[in-house]
């Protein structure tokens, strides 16, 4: 379980910083695994603006570039990023600094016979991401010589704490906040839920259909028809929040699932309605049924686990993932969220099953 200082503090009201706060979750029995602290990592690379970019006398696929990091005296720098041009800012590292990819550090050199003194970092280069086909462009507001940690967002340090499974209390940042809380390590912060009525019917009935001895393996189903959506990029906040804690922010119906599970505790799923076939039942699975899930794999099911049907066929594993046929892509307008509890030893045992 991941979460930023900065979520934490959404959720409970306190001054403490990330190590006070690691020190009061293992006293109160949770296991911090680890605090890191981007921007202790990157505290030697500045926000630079790229004064020029001209073509490589020798090189075709080399650019020369000048560049600005904060002392007002332009700087040579020899950079072979596509996407390196006058007037952007990017990530810039001076000799001597280490490279985290690498971890070497950045030496004056020579390339193609022209001296370049300093590197325009790519994300690859920063671990922050795999990305390595062009230099990380920032945004206009960035400034000339500040921290580059800063102009990214990654001056919050991240927690990561390690849970058992009886510890359902603690999978949320508010589980974690509320327990802090209870240990009089801050107060709580409980905002406002607004109640969104229905206004229409749903056309997507829901049911549930287990044998007596198997009642628990989902007693409360809830879902509810969205229309009209429109899926695309989630916003800057909310993918940044996601990449801090690993998760690569996908779109937005996706996105903010994966915020309410890590934020509230409360997984969701969301279907694309228009790909569903009448009406959704949850039911254990058939033996030999399959179904081919958002990881791209064909899973073989058995009768000791559950799955979301409609009435052609299973649609999700419940609790484990998605079915790639009904699932949100860019063009999706109509989605039908589910929210249910699913018996945590069945789902965990799906999952082991299934690995």
């Amino acid at each position: 379980m991941k979460f930023t200082l900065s979520w934490l503090k959404d959720h409970l009201e306190t001054g403490a910083d990330a190590a006070a706060v690691a020190d009061k979750l293992t006293a109160i029995g949770l296991e911090v695994e680890g605090v890191e602290d981007a921007g202790a990592r990157l505290k030697d690379f500045v926000v630079a603006h790229v004064i020029s970019a001209e073509k490589h006398p020798n090189a075709d696929k080399l650019k020369l570039c000048m560049v600005d990091a904060g002392s007002g005296t332009p700087i040579q720098v020899v950079c072979g990023a596509p996407n390196a041009h006058a007037g952007m800012k990017a990530v810039f590292a001076r000799p001597g600094v280490v490279i985290p990819a690498s971890g070497e550090a950045l030496k004056v050199g020579t390339i193609r016979g022209i001296e370049s003194r300093g590197m325009l970092c790519s994300s690859r280069e920063l671990l922050l991401g795999e990305d390595h086909t062009g230099i990380i462009e920032l945004g206009g507001d960035a400034k000339i010589g500040e921290p580059a940690a800063r102009a990214l967002g990654l001056t919050d340090p991240v927690i990561e704490v390690g849970l058992t499974p009886n510890r359902g209390d603690a999978a949320s940042v508010h589980g974690i906040a509320r327990d802090l809380a209870a240990a009089e390590f801050g107060t709580l912060k409980t905002a406002p839920v607004e109640r969104v009525p229905g206004r229409f019917k749903s056309p997507i009935g829901v049911s549930l259909n287990f044998p007596p001895d198997a009642k628990n393996a989902c007693p409360i189903f809830a879902g509810r028809l969205i229309r009209n959506v429109r899926n695309g990029p989630s916003p800057l906040w909310v993918q940044e929040r996601l990449k801090a804690i690993g998760l690569r922010p996908i779109s937005a119906l996706v996105d903010v699932t994966n915020l309410m599970s890590h934020d509230r505790g409360r997984p969701l799923h969301v279907f694309d309605a228009d790909k569903l076939d009448g009406d959704i039942v949850a039911r254990l699975a058939r033996e030999g049924e399959e179904m081919l899930a958002l990881d791209g794999r064909s899973y073989r099911l058995d009768p000791t686990m559950t799955v979301i049907a409609d009435q052609k066929a299973a649609r999700g594993i419940a609790g484990v993932m998605g079915g790639e046929e009904t699932g949100c892509g860019q063009t999706t307008t109509n989605v039908f969220v589910e929210s249910a509890w699913f018996d945590p030893a069945r789902t965990a045992a799906t999952g082991r099953k299934l690995g």
